[in-house]
């Protein structure tokens, strides 16, 4: 029986390097190459996206769009890791703890647009709760979230691993004060918001890892008294999913308990911690922003699209 054929275009940068060191180790599928000196090259690439049974994505917003157009094969699967078409007609949204069964959801699916690294954070907090009736849709929310300097791809990582790099970039930076980050639409759109969140990103010294926060005041949620009934609520909707975990009570590793926003660099699934105390709690989605956050969710995606089980290969 013959290998599905896999083309990563775009692998030359971060998400897609990612994406190429998880398959490069595997022997189920046939991973397509391309030429270095080809890689603008149109009619070669052209080639490759219509020789491909599956296709990653891995280019700036207007490329994506671009290379989608070049596909005329109408066997040729698309997961797009760029912006491009995340809220677009036609593509579906490839977060696959949102759907009852993602085998069929995404797995049936021809054109899967891979979610923001930010963007997964927000939604593995905030989905569950709209959807289980628990916060109103025209809810004022807000969100800060931690990344390594790896999201920004490859100039900001050449800047933080310069050996000239200025005083500032050993300091936590707040970006997109204007609040208009490109994760945004898809945070609100997806979860079924009415408006969109107070979001703050911040980016700091360290390679790679998330931690996204939403702070809530649960006197606001419909039925939820304690920290513990939302940890609770969060427990039963991602019964089964074994990419996304709930961990236990912070409080009891002790008082001095603390979520390092690095420390799931180099893994593939997700851990949403609930704490607070009375009516006031955070709710954080610690994650690696290559991994769940962009190239493992990719993978994820992949498995599930290609018939295989949808963990495979992934670091858990």
């Amino acid at each position: 029986m013959r290998r599905p054929r896999v083309f990563i275009d775009g692998q030359e940068g971060t998400t897609g390097l990612q994406i190429h060191q998880r398959l490069a180790r595997r022997t189920d599928i046939e991973l397509l190459s391309i030429d270095a000196d080809k890689r603008k090259d149109l009619t070669e690439r052209r080639r490759l996206l219509n020789g491909a049974d599956l296709v990653f994505l891995c280019l700036p917003d207007a490329a994506a769009v671009e290379a989608v157009g070049l596909i005329e094969s109408p066997d040729t699967r698309v997961i797009d890791a760029s912006t491009a078409h995340r809220t677009a007609p036609g593509w579906v949204y490839g977060f696959s703890e949102l759907y009852k069964d993602p085998e069929k959801t995404i797995g049936g699916a021809r054109f899967v647009a891979n979610p923001g690294c930010h963007a997964t954070g927000f939604i593995s907090i905030v989905y569950p709760l709209v959807a289980l009736g628990l916060l109103p849709r025209g809810a004022a929310l807000s969100c800060f979230s931690l990344t390594g300097y790896s999201g920004g791809g490859k100039k900001m990582i050449a800047q933080y691993e310069s050996g000239e790099k200025g005083k500032e970039l050993y300091s936590p930076a707040l970006y997109a004060l204007g609040q208009g980050h490109k994760h945004l639409p898809e945070m609100a759109r997806v979860c079924g918001l009415e408006r969109l969140p107070v979001f703050c990103p911040v980016v700091d010294d360290y390679y790679k890892g998330m931690a996204t926060t939403v702070p809530l005041h649960l006197d606001q949620l419909w039925g939820v008294e304690r920290p513990a009934d939302l940890r609770r609520a969060f427990e039963e909707f991602y019964a089964g999913r074994p990419l996304i975990h709930v961990a236990p009570d912070p409080e009891e590793q002790g008082a001095g308990a603390k979520i390092y926003s690095n420390a799931a660099a180099g893994r593939d699934d997700l851990t949403l911690i609930v704490a607070g105390s009375g009516s006031r709690c955070t709710v954080t989605a610690l994650f690696d922003n290559l991994g769940k956050g962009a190239s493992g969710a990719a993978v994820q995606n992949m498995n599930l699209m290609l018939g295989f089980e949808q963990t495979r290969g992934l670091a858990l």
